[in-house]
């Protein structure tokens, strides 16, 4: 590649990362226009393929990227240098290319800007209620959830997807994005030593999920991935949206959101308040939640948690998410502060309802 457009790609890429995007225009222009129909694109393409796009997309780069070192030490002196410049322009292509398929939804408006969020309503008191109301949820749903049980690894839940697609258009999507049959990757044993449960490949749309995730938590995982296809950048937004499709499919996929909530909410309560609503909870999803829980121990480094979460953290605040790795907790706040109609229907700003 000539000089002049090597610069040209890294110029571009740092421009992209540092000029500042308005959200509403982002939200105009890109977020509800243009992405919506390359998500469909390219989530179908994906779809058709039998394993993870994004081992692929890593072989394929890993490969060239060996193939391009090997022929510039055959060529002699400046070997590295000319590694170290390509490897530079190639990052920096990458990133266009992650804009331009996903990335840019980092610098949509969020949920609580378009939502009847309503910051009083989140207090400790609301947090302890909520916490009760999933521990009546767990205890209402478990014989149904594992009587119907869940679907099978790597296969789409068309209740979830359904409750999914009714979320989104109230949330205000002309149209509910593509759902992506989950798949399992190459990075799985980091995914499980690291203690993430999935993952959105940005440049193909597709969702991946971690192979030993346990039945009942696989569905809101799920519905988490697909909140970012929707284009839910942020991992709250994503949360809430997932969470509520779980809450509109089957009493499996409730159950499953039901978990996600209490465990969320049981992190957040004091001491004693979280003894209190534990102290609520039936035999069966007790046994589940230690179930997860040993999973967890089972699965998870420290030490490669803690690294890949400072990794992640890095990357967030990175595109503008200033609550970093600290995001996910923050749809505790979605959760307490958005008004919600009959049949968990999130109501939006200026809304009459």
């Amino acid at each position: 590649m000539h000089l002049r457009w090597r610069l040209a790609v890294i110029g571009a890429a740092a421009a992209a990362a540092a000029v500042p995007l308005p959200p509403p225009w982002v939200e105009r222009a890109y977020s509800t226009a243009v992405y919506p129909a390359l998500q469909r694109r390219l989530t179908s393409i994906s779809n058709r393929l039998p394993f993870a796009g994004l081992d692929l997309l890593i072989a394929a780069a890993l490969g060239a990227w060996l193939v391009a070192l090997a022929l510039d030490l055959r060529r002699g002196r400046g070997a590295f240098l000319r590694a170290a410049v390509r490897t530079l322009v190639w990052a920096a292509a990458a990133y266009l290319l992650f804009l331009a398929a996903w990335g840019l939804n980092y610098r949509r408006e969020p949920l609580v800007a378009t939502l009847d969020f309503d910051p009083s309503r989140v207090s400790a008191p609301a947090a302890v209620a909520a916490a009760e109301e999933a521990a009546a949820g767990l205890n209402g749903l478990h014989d149904r959830a594992h009587a119907i049980g869940w679907t099978p690894r790597g296969q789409i839940d068309a209740s979830l997807a359904g409750g999914f697609s009714a979320v989104l258009r109230d949330l205000g999507a002309d149209s509910p994005p593509i759902v992506s049959r989950p798949k399992t990757t190459i990075l799985d044993w980091y995914f499980r030593r690291a203690g993430v449960d999935g993952m959105t490949n940005p440049f193909l749309l597709e969702t991946l999920v971690q192979r030993d995730l346990l039945p009942f938590e696989r569905p809101f995982v799920v519905a988490h991935e697909w909140g970012h296809l929707a284009g839910f950048a942020d991992e709250a937004d994503a949360s809430f949206a997932g969470w509520l499709a779980c809450l509109r499919g089957s009493p499996a996929d409730q159950y499953s959101g039901w978990l996600f909530l209490y465990r969320e909410l049981d992190a957040s309560l004091e001491s004693r308040d979280r003894r209190r609503v534990a102290a609520r909870l039936a035999d069966g999803p007790r046994a589940d939640l230690a179930a997860a829980a040993r999973r967890y121990r089972r699965d998870v480094s420290p030490r490669v948690s803690a690294a890949g979460w400072q990794v992640y953290d890095r990357y967030l605040k990175a595109n503008r998410v200033e609550a970093g790795a600290a995001s996910y907790d923050q749809v505790i706040r979605l959760v307490l502060g958005v008004r919600l109609g009959p049949g968990w229907t999130p109501i939006r700003k200026g809304s009459a309802r």
